[in-house]
């Protein structure tokens, strides 16, 4: 790594081959759970005023990268280089040569405020693209029709209802397509958002008195694909609005796609005429994956982390957890934070050793609480779903017993931040900081939630002894 430095001082930091082999090296050894495959197609272009320029070419990338790492990647920039530097990614053939005037800039967020496409709670992940997606007997069905729509928009299944249970991989097909529309037709315009977003905009719109902008903003659009369409029960305003945005948009021939966690039938408290609309086009299940499609997914998932499994360790950690790919992923998440706490290569007995007091996968060891067992306590206490507990709902009646979830994994189990986040629907180790550090704070100053955290950790400690 010295070498290295001292290369680029020579060089005055010009963009060589080593800068962005070393930038990948710190991101993996520090960030491992951040980095793809993909990484090594990011190029480095130059810098200028303290500012290194990163060439992505994919726009979906780009955009990720621009929301999720820019911070990542400034750390591994100073760390290797020594120097105080920020880190613009670009993505436009004119951004190749940086003008002497440029220095660090958020220029990688203009446009997007407005946008529901690359909006903050619902921005594309390039994982999630058909490529990335295993295919089994329990999703086949619904991945030869999202291909289908991906293919002809409007034409193939319109609505297209992917329903299943959490962590089967709906948002999955759903990103899918919008990435597999965009590649083909940049210029589309898709509002891809969740219910959640759908009714609370609506309800600012109302009033606020800009109705006309809100019913603008979805009944324009060329796609509209609405995550977790479930919630619409009980809102019979919403499903009004909703209803009449349908009706626009089907009549016009733009395509609707729609997940679940039922089928239309079995949302409770839906208008009839939704149901029926929602019916008129093509409704595909996903279910839980047989033990194949897990060695799979666990395959797929290694490999676009970069990380070395022996054939044995996915068919071991496959067997051991047989629940969701949300799962998986965080098993898998703790066998590699495992390996590189320990500093030894993952092999089987690395895994067994990884999970066998693994809190996700198995009940309470030397007295701790699982994780699940965590949840359990919690959903129950403030009685609320596990659906609406590790889905993108930011509503205080949700978000509150999350973050206080995330506080008490943090504090009862052995769990990296990272880790405690991927089992709570793959988020960021910032949120779980974030929602550590909020009910610590809150707990000192709100006796009525101090009370309610003490009344769930005596409850969870207490079945752990016994």
């Amino acid at each position: 790594m010295k070498k290295s430095r001292n290369q680029l001082q020579r060089n005055d930091y010009s963009p060589e081959v080593t800068l962005q082999q070393d930038l990948i090296t710190y991101l993996r050894h520090h960030h491992g759970s951040m980095c793809r495959q993909w990484f090594d197609d990011i190029e480095p272009i130059g810098v200028v005023n303290g500012v290194l320029r990163l060439l992505v070419n994919e726009p979906v990338q780009l955009r990720y990268l621009q929301r999720v790492c820019t911070e990542q990647f400034s750390e591994a920039a100073q760390a290797i280089t020594g120097r105080l530097l920020s880190v613009h990614f670009v993505g436009s053939e004119e951004d190749r040569v940086p003008s002497a005037t440029d220095g660090p800039s958020d220029s990688s967020a203009e446009g997007d405020e407005g946008n529901p496409l690359f909006s903050e709670e619902m921005l594309l992940s390039p994982d999630y693209s058909f490529e990335n997606f295993v295919v089994g007997p329990g999703n086949r069905l619904a991945h030869a029709a999202a291909m289908a729509v991906a293919e002809h928009p409007g034409r193939a299944y319109n609505p297209i209802f992917i329903h299943g249970g959490v962590g089967l991989g709906k948002t999955h097909l759903l990103q899918a397509m919008c990435q597999s529309i965009l590649n083909k037709q940049p210029s589309t315009k898709i509002c891809y958002t969740s219910c959640s977003n759908f009714m609370d905009w609506f309800i600012d719109a109302v009033k606020a008195g800009r109705m006309n902008e809100f019913r603008s903003r979805f009944r324009t659009t060329d796609i509209l694909v609405i995550d977790d369409i479930h919630f619409l029960a009980k809102r019979e305003q919403t499903q009004e609005e909703f209803f009449h945005t349908f009706n626009t948009l089907y009549q016009s021939g733009r395509q609707i796609i729609l997940s679940s966690d039922a089928p239309p039938n079995d949302i409770p408290d839906l208008e009839e005429r939704l149901v029926s609309r929602f019916n008129c086009g093509l409704v595909a299940r996903v279910d839980k994956p047989c033990f194949e499609t897990r060695v799979s997914i666990l395959q797929s998932k290694a490999e676009l982390q970069r990380l070395e499994l022996p054939a044995e360790v996915p068919a071991y950690v496959a067997a051991k957890v047989d629940s969701n790919v949300r799962e998986l992923e965080g098993a898998l998440t703790r066998v590699r934070g495992y390996a590189m706490a320990s500093g030894q290569p993952i092999t089987l007995q690395l895994a067994k050793s990884a999970l066998s007091d693994d809190g996700m996968t198995s009940g309470q060891t030397n007295g701790q609480p699982s994780i699940q067992s965590i949840i359990d306590t919690v959903t129950q206490y403030y009685d609320i779903k596990l659906t609406d507990l590790l889905s993108k709902r930011r509503h205080k009646s949700i978000a509150l017993p999350r973050q206080v979830c995330m506080w008490l994994a943090r504090r009862h189990t052995r769990f990296s931040l990272e880790e405690i986040g991927g089992y709570f629907g793959g988020r960021d180790h910032t949120t779980v900081m974030h929602a550590v550090r909020q009910i610590s704070s809150k707990r000192e100053n709100d006796p009525s939630l101090a009370n309610d955290v003490e009344r769930i950790e005596r409850s969870l400690l207490d079945e752990t002894i016994v």
